[in-house]
């Protein structure tokens, strides 16, 4: 089973970028999507942003044109590079992955602070 590890979360200012990454241990090309989730405290997991393996992308309202999500296929890297931070942008950030055989993988989450 490919494993699905987040990392780059941290502290960072209100109007800040940040960038975070997602490491699968096996190939993504397996994943017919992958995308990135966040669930802040109180509230439920909810979408942020979608890759498909055909270079579809979608986006939460909340996040468009500030938050970009790419993948890297040879060195199985999803990345989720957010700009212009808001402090309602504080949540753990969780990697997904989207296959048809094993159904949906996600990782650990990683928690992004920004403060105002």
């Amino acid at each position: 089973q490919v494993q699905l590890v987040e990392s780059g979360g941290g502290l960072v200012q209100a109007g800040g970028p940040l960038r975070l990454s997602c490491a699968a241990s096996g190939s993504i090309l397996r994943f017919y999507a992958m995308g990135w989730y966040r669930q802040a405290p109180g509230k439920q997991r909810e979408f942020v942003a979608t890759l498909t393996s055909t270079g579809s992308t979608n986006y939460a309202d909340s996040v468009k044109g500030r938050f970009s999500i790419s993948r890297d296929n040879p060195t199985n890297m999803v990345y989720l590079q957010m700009n212009s931070l808001k402090p309602e942008d504080t949540a753990v950030y969780y990697c997904r992955g989207d296959d048809r055989l094993t159904g949906t993988k996600w990782g650990q989450g990683t928690q992004v602070t920004v403060s105002s």
